[in-house]
């Protein structure tokens, strides 16, 4: 199994933390998405990451590498057993990538990144779900999950885009630290994402 990834790309990152958090062997090809490998092109012609190569099989969207690397490896599951609650996580997912990760690439892909007007828009949001940050332990769940896997590459980046936290959000910055303290995550952190930011600095203002 071999996963080809950007070592800065938030989707690429995302689908690291599961490999981690699963325990399984496979090579991970770091590659720059803007001048991808024949060998990648040959097996993804889009040349986009992330892309996983288990044998036969090609997948080249982050969420389906996310579900199909939980249900080849089901220990430990990183998704509801029962049906309802995979499908209230599995929303979860596409709510935080139609809201938060939009807003993510917008800056990231911005030609002036001194526009403020996503980024005060990223942290409002994210200021008015805090609550939700505060309920349980993970991401409305007492149990790590995919939606956490989600999270943590989008929250590990917010200092580095000059998104400051203010101390009425200390629920998200409590919630950030446990992830970013899990084994599997500072095993998932490519050299480039180590040094964006530090669990160790504050998140907030």
């Amino acid at each position: 199994m071999t996963l080809f990834c950007s070592p800065t790309c938030v989707y690429s990152h995302r689908t690291r933390i599961v490999l981690f958090e699963k325990g399984i062997a496979a090579d991970i090809e770091y590659i720059d998405a803007r001048k991808p490998p024949e060998d990648l092109l040959a097996l993804n012609p889009h040349g986009n990451t992330p892309t996983l190569v288990d044998r036969d099989l090609v997948l080249y969207e982050s969420r389906i590498i996310m579900e199909y690397l939980d249900e080849r490896f089901p220990h430990p599951p990183l998704h509801p057993m029962d049906p309802v609650s995979r499908a209230r996580a599995r929303m979860l997912v596409h709510r935080i990538d139609e809201d938060w990760y939009r807003l993510l690439d917008e800056i990231e892909n911005s030609s002036d990144k001194n526009d403020l007007k996503a980024k005060k828009t990223l942290r409002d949001s994210l200021i008015a779900a805090a609550p939700a940050f505060a309920s349980r332990p993970y991401f409305l769940s007492d149990e790590f999950s995919l939606v956490d896997c989600t999270l943590a590459p989008l929250l590990w980046r917010l200092p580095a885009l000059g998104i400051d936290l203010p101390k009425q959000a200390g629920s998200i910055t409590a919630y950030a630290r446990r992830l970013f303290e899990r084994d599997a995550f500072q095993a998932s952190l490519s050299e480039q994402e180590r040094n964006l930011t530090s669990f160790a600095e504050p998140l907030t203002a």
